[in-house]
């Protein structure tokens, strides 16, 4: 019998970057149908744009097929940013641990609570931040749409989703 690899989650390094980078931009051309990668240049040097922040990484075997960023923003709230999970990896659990590990990120930081936002019609990815526990605090029109941002209150007796 032959044993799957199990995911493994480690802290982005520099030898990281163009992995990550063609992970995330697959992943909004996923969505999207094409991508305008001159909207994305943040993701041309990571640890520069996000540096203060803390960005993850899931490798099964040697593959990166998963990735999130957190960074602290104002009035003790943290930011989920850059999220993205390999196609054949969704469904599996790495996009649940992703956020587990950023949520905790954020406790440890002694953030009150943690923000993310989303394009509205992604119906699939809104379920998914909803079952992780998130809350919709609001929409908002953004240039391609409106955007779904979402909300989860850390305290005591939270629990990581």
């Amino acid at each position: 019998m032959c044993e799957q690899a199990r995911p493994t989650t480690a802290d982005f390094e520099a030898a990281d970057q163009d992995e990550v980078r063609s992970l995330i931009l697959e992943g909004l051309s996923d969505h999207w149908g094409r991508i305008d990668e001159t909207l994305n240049r943040d993701l041309d040097d990571i640890l520069a744009s996000y540096g203060h922040g803390r960005t993850v990484v899931v490798r099964v075997g040697d593959e990166i097929v998963g990735t999130g960023t957190i960074v602290p923003r104002d009035s003790g709230r943290a930011e989920i940013i850059r999220m993205s999970v390999a196609t054949d990896q969704r469904r599996d659990g790495v996009g649940r641990g992703i956020v587990s590990t950023l949520v905790d990120t954020a406790r440890g930081w002694g953030s009150g609570s943690v923000v993310l936002e989303t394009t509205s019609t992604w119906r699939e990815v809104v379920a998914f931040y909803l079952s992780c526990g998130f809350r919709i605090s609001g929409t908002e029109p953004s240039d391609f749409g409106e955007d779904t941002w979402f909300e989860m209150r850390l305290n005591n007796s939270d629990r990581t989703p």
